[in-house]
């Protein structure tokens, strides 16, 4: 029988955490042109949180396998959330379906972007829709765009004239939907504070995540950890989920659930006190199994996410910032 010690995992997670954070650190002035690109060739704004999370994932894992240095960090990561997306568009093609290929492709979303003409990327070819995010949104060059899509510049010329001839403006209608008996009950023992409460209505498996940031696994965890930090911790005080340079006005006390509908989803608001009002912080998206909350999902860290959203729904919000340590 060998005496080799078992391996662990745990003397790898102090080291491979500080090195993630520096990254984080590193890529944050990246981080809203790398979310307005996501959010281009994404559906929605929690797909485009999802590929740009994926995307610093598999950019910090790729970067310690490099043997040559990125020259142009910006065009590097669009390069590797294309080449996700790209990935994640080829497998939903994959996956049978009774309906026709055109009829099975993602829908439109009207509000996909602000600063071109609402959802007409989404009519595009992936080839198209990321040609021309690159060049007429971000100006890339041709060399840049064909570089950042691993094409050529004749390609690339030929995805242009074609994806800004086909587009278009289509229009949705959403339909009204009720709010499900338990998150209303979730919310109201989240503000009375009651944190037996809160917990009971967790699964026993329930995964609480902060995307990119922190995950708790099982509801005992999250009850020791992030519920009770939230629910009775001080957003202000020196173990404070909000770094002190987005503390501006914020009042030191936990802040309120609000079941709010958009797009036909049911979202939690987290509203936080402030001197001069309330301002949300924090938005979270539930899954349910039955009567219980199976997975809650906060951008509290998530300030294009926060923006896009609160916009839309017209609400006040204040920005908390990519991350919570100083």
């Amino acid at each position: 029988m060998s005496d080799q010690p078992k391996p662990t995992l745990g003397l790898l997670s102090e080291p491979v955490t500080r090195s993630w954070h520096s990254f984080v650190e590193q890529c944050e002035p990246l981080r809203p042109d790398l979310y307005r690109y996501c959010r281009y060739l994404a559906g929605s704004p929690w797909e485009a949180d999802d590929l740009v999370q994926d995307t610093l994932m598999r950019s910090f894992v790729t970067i310690g396998c490099l043997h040559q240095e990125i020259h142009s960090p910006r065009q590097w990561l669009f390069r590797v959330a294309y080449n996700l997306w790209l990935n994640r568009v080829r497998g939903a093609r994959e996956v049978p379906s009774e309906l026709p290929e055109k009829a099975a492709e993602v829908a439109p979303d009207p509000r996909a972007t602000r600063e071109a003409a609402g959802s007409l990327i989404g009519r595009l070819t992936p080839q198209e829709r990321a040609a021309v995010v690159l060049k007429d949104v971000f100006e890339f060059s041709l060399e840049e765009t064909a570089e950042a899509l691993s094409t050529t510049v004749g390609a690339v010329k030929a995805a242009l004239h074609r994806g800004r001839g086909r587009l278009a403006d289509p229009k949705r209608t959403e339909e009204a939907v009720p709010v499900p008996a338990v998150l209303d009950e979730f919310c109201a023992a989240f503000n009375a504070r009651d944190l037996d409460r809160v917990t009971s209505l967790l699964l026993d498996s329930a995964v609480i995540e902060f995307p990119g940031l922190a995950v708790e696994y099982g509801a005992d965890t999250a009850r020791k950890g992030s519920l009770a930090g939230v629910l009775f911790g001080d957003p202000c005080g020196e173990r404070g989920f909000i770094a002190p340079k987005y503390r501006d006005r914020l009042i030191s006390s936990p802040p309120r659930l609000e079941a709010r509908v958009h797009r036909g989803e049911v979202l939690l608001l987290g509203w936080f006190a402030h001197e001069d009002g309330e301002a949300v912080r924090a938005i979270s998206r539930v899954v349910l199994a039955g009567d219980r909350v199976a997975q809650l999902r906060t951008y509290l860290h998530a300030p294009d996410v926060l923006a896009e959203i609160c916009r839309e729904i017209d609400v006040p919000f204040r920005a908390s910032g990519y991350r919570y340590w100083t």
